[in-house]
């Protein structure tokens, strides 16, 4: 196949990609690249995670072009669903990555830290979980990326396909629901 590609459809150029075209590729990558790059930025906020999960999306069509079925819908569609899967895979890594450091600093001995203080963050830590696990799954997955993994309210809507609007609103039901489990629990000060 010549490289004027114009006329040649997606599945055509997977199927150049079958037999090692890297023009082909380069292609599907002209044609789709932003739109990968552009979801995967938005759920991982960081434009090298983007890069990444972009350059990971393409190296995977290169490596098996036939995972694309042209039957069950449009290659932009086959690419922004691993764009999406890849993406969301690196903030959970990167979430994780961060409670385990978060646990060995915990591990630290640190100077002018007390046996006290220590013991009552941890009281305060289990309170705060079990007041979480006690809120709608909605709403407790939409506090969890903004306050635990650090996202804004528009992260928070884009991740979880909501409008931006249902997100505040959740969070703040949930942040008032826990407040309530808290003080009920006996935790005091974490008044607004």
């Amino acid at each position: 196949m010549d490289d004027d590609f114009d006329e040649t459809s997606d599945a055509q150029l997977v199927t150049c990609v079958a037999r090692f075209d890297e023009a082909a590729l380069a292609e599907l990558y002209r044609r789709h690249g932003g739109a990968v790059f552009g979801l995967a930025r938005r759920v991982t906020g960081s434009v090298a995670e983007a890069e990444d999960v972009t350059q990971e999306v393409f190296l995977r069509l290169w490596n098996r072009p036939e995972a694309y079925d042209s039957d069950r819908g449009a290659l932009r569609s086959f690419l922004l669903t691993q764009s999406h899967a890849r993406a969301v895979d690196v903030v959970r890594s990167r979430a994780a990555r961060s409670r385990r450091e978060l646990r060995e600093a915990g591990r630290t001995p640190r100077a002018g830290y007390d046996v006290a203080r220590e013991a009552w963050d941890h009281v305060l830590a289990e309170e705060v979980r079990r007041a979480l696990a006690t809120l709608p799954p909605d709403e407790r997955r939409a506090i969890e990326l903004a306050y635990f993994e650090g996202r804004t309210y528009v992260e928070v809507a884009a991740m979880l396909h909501e409008p931006e609007g249902t997100i505040k609103s959740r969070i703040r039901k949930g942040m008032g629901r826990m407040r309530g489990a808290l003080a009920a629990s006996g935790v005091q000060g974490l008044e607004r």
